[in-house]
């Protein structure tokens, strides 16, 4: 049985408590990514998305540089351990509705997986099943 740890992302880009949602947006576009993980003394406090950032602040025409992440961040983001079975975390992220979950190891952020990497996972898995049946269908 596969686990978290298996597709994990362990590079996760973050961001410190104390900045500003203007600071955050920078950071979005030069990596091309769609959320970050809040930081506050070296532990994750909270996860901010495009979408929180377009509902919170521009929805409301809030200047950017104004306001504090820590102001718009969600702080009940959901987490697994990295040896959590991938179906927990699946089961999880539908349970919640959520698109990510945050990956901790005794506290301390150890990645992070997506809907992405569970789809690169599932289309792995049904190509390698795939391919065992048009072996054992060759066979008889």
């Amino acid at each position: 049985m596969a686990h978290v740890r298996d597709i994990m992302q362990k590079s996760v880009i973050t961001i410190e408590h104390d900045k500003t949602v203007y600071d955050a947006a920078i950071i979005l576009k030069e990596k091309e990514i769609s959320f970050l993980v809040i930081i506050k003394d070296e532990k994750p406090v909270g996860v901010v998305s495009e979408r929180a950032i377009v509902q919170k602040v521009a929805a409301e025409d809030l200047k950017t540089s104004s306001v504090k992440i820590e102001e718009i961040m969600s702080k009940k983001f959901r987490w697994v351990s990295p040896d959590t079975p991938i179906e927990d975390a699946v089961q999880k992220m539908l349970n919640n509705n959520i698109r990510r979950l945050i990956i901790l190891d005794d506290e301390k952020l150890a990645g992070v997986i997506t809907q992405t990497n569970l789809a690169e996972f599932l289309r792995s898995k049904l190509l390698i099943n795939g391919m065992l049946d048009n072996i054992d269908s060759e066979k008889s």
